[in-house]
């Protein structure tokens, strides 16, 4: 029977990653270019359906978030919120501001638009982060990014889960998102960074499709 040494064992499994994080890239690469035509279609609808409903603000909203390595990146989404959305958490009543710096968000935001509110429901939001992909700030699946400050949260487990790229959607965000607690979340996170592998990015991805389907998590 061939017997295959500890030392092997060890060698190949470097291989298999360098191996799994390179089709991971060529992956994201191909999503980001198909990605982009279709997103370009999009942009106009959602820029026409501002204007409609009086809101000639900016299309795109540029978030600080933490990136592979603690590195700062800026996420790109369709801004969803008016305009002056941060200087409006100044107005926050006691109770909105302890739910806001327990999860980050509130489940009742009264900064968000009335586009905001259907693109936010459909996911259609995150579409502009197929730029992020592109430029290799994030891949299409990985934990969420964060934003500063909700990284203490994972306490000894910062440093494993700044070890990843972020993703477009994940292991959290396709079983239950804003519907789950932030310490099942973390949960959550840390179960995809430990079982990283193709086969789960594949099964990700199509509870993804379902999740964003039902609606089922997207506030």
């Amino acid at each position: 029977m061939y017997e295959v040494s500890l030392e092997q064992v060890r060698t190949r499994w470097p291989v298999r990653k360098i191996l799994y994080l390179t089709i991971k890239r060529l992956f994201d690469i191909c999503v980001g270019v198909v990605g982009l035509i279709f997103a370009l279609p999009i942009m106009l609808l959602v820029k026409i359906s501002n204007i409609c409903t009086g809101d000639f603000g900016p299309l795109f909203f540029k978030h600080k978030r933490i990136g592979k390595n603690g590195e700062t990146i800026y996420l790109y989404k369709f801004r969803s919120m008016v305009v002056n959305a941060e200087e409006l958490i100044k107005t926050f009543t006691p109770e909105q501001k302890a739910e806001f710096e327990q999860n980050y968000k509130l489940d009742h935001d009264f900064r968000i638009t009335k586009v905001g509110k259907i693109i936010r429901k459909t996911s259609i939001d995150e579409v502009p982060q197929v730029l992020n992909i592109l430029k290799g700030d994030m891949s299409v699946v990985g934990p969420r990014p964060l934003v500063e400050g909700e990284i203490e949260k994972y306490g000894k487990n910062k440093d494993k889960f700044l070890s990843v790229t972020p993703g477009l959607t994940g292991w959290w965000a396709c079983n239950g998102r804003s519907c789950k607690s932030y310490k099942d979340r973390i949960k959550l996170e840390l179960y995809y960074i430990d079982h990283m592998s193709l086969w789960l990015d594949i099964k990700i991805l199509f509870k993804t499709v379902g999740a964003v389907i039902r609606g089922h998590g997207a506030k």
